[in-house]
């Protein structure tokens, strides 16, 4: 056994070649989870993240500002991705933690901690208040469970409003970072920014590859027959949840610090759900790489279509039925509907090497390339 590779000898168990078998090549089987194409992407997703990490030295401030909007996108994509494409939870109210993580950062401030030290503890903070949430929300299912935590937010919302000491209703800014020029400013905080994105993609990686994650999966596919496995279901969907809602939390913290001032409308808008929903959909749900690719679909209409008013919202609002109707698994679950391209596999995947394979055991339409793999009944 290698590190992440299960290796089964020709011949193992005392049996040898039986007679009608098919000889395959080398003397070993091997399951693993990565391939060419991971390795390569994620190589290229390392390289991706260096070069974003020295930009903001050779680009001008408009650039640094649309990539720090960019930011707060994956975030929302990826952390309700985790919630409604792996853990089977639609929510409609995950706006209520983009407002929390906002205002703790902004409370935080006003108690002497600077606004970028603040972030990690409101991102905490965030998950730390899904908890109790959780055992309200989860009484619900389905449809009642999305309405119910869009009911959340408003409930946050509307108490925060009478918050005089956080701006009430009419807001508060952040000063804090004010004594900053807009340079530094700026670049500090896209750099805040991309260290969330990359660290939020790293835990969803871990977590998707974990046992955790293999039970989350099952759940989503069916609660009954997970339960009968053995899968803890509420403990499992809590984790999501609270991770789900930290990755939100993070979100809302990026919005604060580089908009400098947050209003209770706007931090628990529902507008972010729908934002969610549309690049989790359009990018592909339950896939890891999807919900990048419709934050970036997504960031890319806002740029092209923010100055034509309410043809905007047409305009988004056509694209998110059309690929619905003709690309129900979004973008990226039509480009690898099988899960092969993955930058992080979840899958494990089988070569035959040269193992002597029974012929009378061989699925029909099993088809082996140069090297001996059977890509298509092997991978699981």
């Amino acid at each position: 056994m290698t590190a992440g590779r299960a290796v089964l000898p020709a011949g193992a168990g005392g049996a040898g070649p039986s007679p009608g078998s098919v000889p395959v090549g080398l003397s070993k089987l091997t399951v693993d989870r990565s391939s060419r194409w991971s390795n390569g992407a994620l190589s290229l997703g390392i390289v991706a993240a260096v070069v974003l990490a020295v930009l903001p030295f050779g680009a001008g401030a408009s650039v640094i500002n649309q990539l720090t909007q960019l930011f707060v996108l994956a975030l929302l994509a990826v952390g309700w991705n985790l919630l409604a494409g792996y853990g089977g939870m639609v929510s409609i109210g995950q706006q209520c933690f983009v407002g929390l993580g906002s205002y703790a950062v902004l409370y935080l401030a006003q108690h002497g901690v600077l606004a970028w030290y603040a972030v990690p503890i409101a991102v905490i903070g965030a998950g730390v208040i899904s908890i109790p949430i959780s055992y309200v929300a989860f009484r619900l299912r389905g449809g009642y469970f999305a309405i119910g935590m869009w009911v959340t937010a408003e409930v946050f919302r509307l108490t925060i409003a009478q918050v005089q000491s956080l701006g009430g209703g009419a807001g508060a800014s952040l000063n804090d970072l004010s004594n900053y020029s807009p340079t530094t400013r700026d670049h500090i905080t896209y750099w805040v920014g991309l260290a969330l994105v990359v660290l939020t993609l790293f835990a969803a990686g871990l977590l998707l590859r974990s046992r955790i994650g293999l039970a989350l999966m099952s759940v989503r596919d069916d609660e009954r027959a997970a339960e009968a496995s053995g899968v803890n279901i509420v403990r499992t969907k809590r984790v999501v949840f609270v991770i789900s809602a930290a990755i939100c939390g993070g979100a809302g913290t990026l919005l604060i610090i580089s908009n400098l001032q947050v209003q209770p409308d706007a931090s628990f808008s529902v507008q972010y759900s729908a934002f969610m929903i549309f690049m989790v959909l359009v990018g592909g749900m339950g896939t890891f790489e999807g919900p990048l690719v419709g934050a970036l679909v997504f960031f890319g209409l806002q740029q092209a279509l923010s100055s034509y008013g309410v043809w905007y919202l047409v305009i988004v609002g056509s694209v998110a039925v059309a690929v619905t109707v003709w690309l129900p698994a979004g973008i990226w679950g039509t480009f690898d509907p099988r899960r092969r391209r993955s930058i992080v596999p979840l899958r494990h995947r089988v070569d035959y090497g040269d193992l002597v394979v029974p012929a009378r055991t061989a699925r029909p339409g099993a088809t082996r390339d140069a090297r001996g793999t059977a890509p298509t009944p092997g991978e699981r």
